[in-house]
């Protein structure tokens, strides 16, 4: 088959999910010509697994998202059919949005946006290689090679500058339920085999990982009085700082258990699983593991728990969450039906695991190109992690740099100070994973600087410096920025007496106060929010502050202590993070490195010494080594 040339891009994105979609849109708003193909334009942001947006740590990616200028925010606030703050019961930095979708709507929504940017082009195509050139000014440390374009099935060539990949769970998808096995991307649809082939030849070196989905049931088949209830928020909090408030009516969850009936017969299958019977050589993600592999781990557990979640308004499919498997189909009828509410279940769609080609993330670097391949950017479970939210986040990155790549200019990193997307890539290029990676509170050592409602004050001047973030969305974080901070003001200077404020407090069960104190004071009592201070100050009665204002002013005052001691050691963090690592360094000539050492930075290149520090393998005294090395060579460059 003869190829042919059929135009030319600045960008082209490969695949069309959560990670392309945002790219697509980053790289086409910061003025590129962008193309995005997809096997098929029904899998334009699909929810192939779970038909939701956001979770704890995932809601934090989703709202920095958005800060930058992303559109994962804007479309799960046009679509959610029911949405939750989680761990409200805790401190503000774990406090992580949920929103459920309507999943085809979500679909439909994106796919409108993405057709209506007139510097993006989408595309039905299967891309089955990445054409390359050999690079002839190349300088040491430098690839080999660069990405120059895209080959389609059909023999159609299309040049660009530079190339994201976004395959998702396409990249040579294996689709397992019991002991049948057969090659399919996500929700039956096509995988790309040709592609996966292709890039080992370019060098690309593949793993497999696997993930999983429960089975989508008809809701008319179950018995919802035998469930618990699971009702969203009285007033919806939106994702997106472009919007203030939501009013929508919502569509309630429910909540079962399994049971040791459910268990017995689950373990009475153990060999008929495709997981435990060794058919599956991707590996699975520990945060999200499958029902068999759940009661497998967890002998002692009596109950697991279970959500039935809504697909959407105009259907009748509900998703089990937390009921993934790969279990046959008799079996996964079995144990379902031993469910609370369960007993007569129609299940429409069967459970399945799905493995597929990824690669180490540790071959990119921390703008997430490909190490060895010029202009080549990575994004998404292609790079090794799991989620949509996950996805979303390294594909406006990856977006974003290409951008800058073709442009001209410096990369865009965020560092682990400044965003959980930060952490993210953080940990996947630095650390790598040897399973699907997933973001967690807990991975972010700034994380009360680092929550969810902040998210603007943090990243959208950012976004907007590089050319993301809309005008009208710069002005907006303008605005909430000088309100919050002439409220903050007047709280801290506006004083009331005891006889102004002890009725107030006794009504609230919280200690009078014998002196006058300021309103700032006052709110930082766990018992008192901001609005609850109108019952003793007109100018707050009449404050006409938004919610997301609101929300910001509550917690600087509440956390003041708090967020200046993590800025103390975020200070320390930026020393070495600023103390950056040439790109030609040979670790071979650093004296006093260990050998292990001296492989792992000759192998990452990290490029401060921060990052090198958190390298597996790379000791306190290797890193005392190198501030040796960078001030002898600092002393050597001023003689």
């Amino acid at each position: 088959m003869s190829n042919f040339v059929m135009d030319e891009y600045d960008v082209i994105v490969v695949g069309a999910g959560h990670a392309g979609c945002e790219a697509a849109l980053a790289s086409c708003r910061m003025g590129q010509r962008t193309l995005m193909f997809s096997i098929t334009l029904e899998a334009v942001a699909m929810m192939a697994c779970n038909p939701s947006i956001g979770g704890t740590g995932k809601g934090h990616l989703v709202r920095e998202i958005d800060a930058l200028g992303g559109e994962m925010g804007k479309n799960i606030d046009k679509t959610f059919i029911q949405s939750r703050m989680l761990n409200t019961a805790k401190g503000p930095a774990v406090h992580s949005l949920r929103a459920q979708a309507d999943k085809e709507f979500y679909h439909r929504e994106m796919k409108k946006t993405i057709e209506a940017e007139p510097l993006l082009h989408l595309k039905q195509g299967e891309v089955i290689d990445i054409i390359t050139d050999e690079i002839t000014d190349k300088t040491d440390g430098k690839p080999d090679k660069r990405v120059t374009g895209v080959v389609l099935k059909t023999g159609a060539v299309y040049k660009a500058k530079a190339v994201v990949i976004a395959t998702g769970t396409f990249l040579s998808g294996k689709i397992f339920i019991g002991d049948a096995a057969y090659e399919s991307g996500p929700n039956g649809l096509a995988p790309a085999r040709e592609l996966a082939d292709n890039l080992r030849k370019h060098g690309i070196e593949l793993r497999r990982f696997k993930t999983g989905t429960p089975a989508r049931a008809l809701s008319k088949s179950l018995d919802y009085s035998k469930m618990t209830e699971q009702k969203g928020d009285p007033v919806p909090v939106p994702f997106s700082f472009m919007n203030d408030t939501l009013k929508r009516d919502q569509i309630s969850c429910w909540l079962s258990y399994t049971n040791e009936e459910t268990h017995t017969i689950i373990r009475n299958n153990f060999h008929r699983s495709a997981l435990f019977g060794g058919k599956i050589e991707g590996i699975g993600p520990r945060y999200c593991p499958s029902i068999e592999d759940k009661i497998n781990r967890f002998a002692d557990k009596e109950r697991h728990q279970l959500f039935i979640e809504p697909e959407g308004l105009d259907t009748d499919e509900i998703y089990i969450q937390g009921m993934s498997t790969s279990l046959p189909e008799d079996v996964q009828r079995d144990f379902y039906r031993t469910i609370a509410g369960l007993e007569n279940i129609e299940i429409v769609r069967p459970a399945y695991a799905i493995e597929y080609d990824c690669i180490d993330p540790l071959n990119l670097k921390t703008n997430l190109e490909y190490r060895n391949i010029e202009n080549l950017f990575c994004a998404g479970q292609f790079n090794g992690s799991s989620g949509y939210e996950e996805a979303a986040a390294q594909g406006i990155m990856a977006g974003i740099n290409a951008a800058l790549r073709v442009q001209g200019k410096e990369p865009f990193v965020l560092d682990r100070s400044e965003a959980y997307i930060g952490v993210l890539i953080d940990d996947l290029v630095t650390k790598g994973t040897n399973e699907p990676y997933r973001i967690m509170t807990s991975r972010a050592e700034y994380r009360l600087l680092l929550r969810q409602d902040n998210a603007d004050l943090r990243l959208t001047e950012k976004g907007y410096e590089i050319g993301l973030a809309s005008q009208e969305r710069y002005d907006r974080f303008l605005t909430k920025k000088k309100n919050v901070a002439r409220e903050r003001e007047r709280l801290d200077t506006t004083f009331v007496s005891p006889q102004q404020a002890n009725d107030f407090l006794e009504s609230l069960r919280t200690a009078p106060i014998k002196n006058k104190v300021s309103l700032a004071e006052l709110m930082k009592r766990p018992e008192i929010n901001y609005e609850s201070l109108s019952q003793i100050d007109d100018e707050t009665a009449k404050s006409t502050l938004s919610s997301h204002e609101k929300t910001q002013l509550e917690v600087q005052i509440k956390y003041q202590g708090y967020i200046e001691k993590q800025l103390a050691q975020v200070e320390k963090f930026k020393r070495l993070e600023n103390k950056k690592l040439p790109d030609n360094i040979d670790y071979e000539d650093v004296d006093g490195l260990r050998i292990e050492a001296r492989q792992k930075l000759s192998l990452q290149r990290p490029v401060s010494i921060g990052q090198a520090s958190r390298i597996s393998g790379v000791s306190p005294a290797d890193i005392n080594v190198l501030l040796v090395y960078l001030e002898k060579q600092r002393r050597m460059k001023e003689m």
